[in-house]
């Protein structure tokens, strides 16, 4: 039931983490997959790695005619998509009182205005019982140090999906929250830890986890394509949390 053949799924982030853990994985189950991101060597080597099903497209998440370009792309070479996955995602850890003006902008102008404007754009482009997979945090009911900009950008993932789940509903479309915890991916090394104070804080971050170390991006991939596929095909306005049990603690 998790089979993707045919299906054309868009995934912002893509090059990276758990976006690109999750193209590769929707490229072996059949799917066309066009990813986005910022960097052009990254987004060619991540291409390079998935096979010839996948397609990249540069811009900025951030910017509405980004997300234009991208729904005219899927409209005219696939006639339409499947699956979108907003991924793209940033996060600082930053106390609130050292919070710029600039910082707060950055992790909203991404996580929240990214993927509002992602959606608006690629959902009339979505085939009837699509798929909107918004990639939520544990942040955003677990208090976590210095993390209260990234957590408010998380919650109004929460409250589009609530919304967008009924919205959809007379297309069939479903929209729910994948939620991860901690997760081995890059962002770890762009939080604002020193380099010589990574490790010890990945040791207090595992120590945290009920399962006693971080998420896999590819753990996280195998739950995006439950939510992807007719394995999930009767649910929608769900959050699915991936995070090895961090938030019972």
């Amino acid at each position: 039931m998790t089979n993707l053949n045919g299906k054309v799924a868009v995934i912002t982030g893509g090059n990276s983490g758990i976006g690109f853990a999750s193209a590769r994985l929707f490229a072996e189950q059949g799917a066309h997959v066009v990813i986005t991101g910022r960097r052009q060597q990254a987004l060619d080597d991540a291409v390079r790695a998935i096979g010839p099903s996948a397609i990249a497209i540069r811009g900025d998440v951030a910017d509405p005619d980004h997300h234009r370009k991208v729904a005219d792309f899927v409209r005219n070479r696939f006639a339409g998509a499947d699956i979108y996955m907003a991924n793209a995602g940033v996060n600082t850890i930053t106390a609130s009182p050292a919070v710029s003006p600039a910082e707060y902008d950055a992790q909203f102008g991404v996580n929240t205005r990214g993927t509002f404007f992602g959606v608006q754009a690629v959902a009339p482009e979505l085939r009837d019982g699509g798929s909107i997979i918004l990639l939520g945090s544990l942040a955003s009911d677990k208090v976590l140090e210095g993390h209260a900009v990234y957590a408010g950008t998380k919650a109004a993932i929460g409250a589009f999906a609530r919304s967008w789940a009924l919205e959809f509903k007379d297309r069939g479309i479903r929209v729910n929250i994948l939620s991860p915890g901690p997760t081995e991916t890059e962002i770890l090394a762009k939080l604002g830890v020193p380099a010589g104070e990574r490790e010890t804080f990945t040791t207090m971050m595992a120590g945290a986890i009920p399962l006693g170390r971080l998420g896999r991006p590819e753990e996280l991939a195998r739950a995006a394509l439950f939510l992807a596929s007719d394995a999930s095909s009767f649910v929608t306005g769900i959050n699915l949390r991936v995070d090895g049990g961090m938030a019972l603690l």
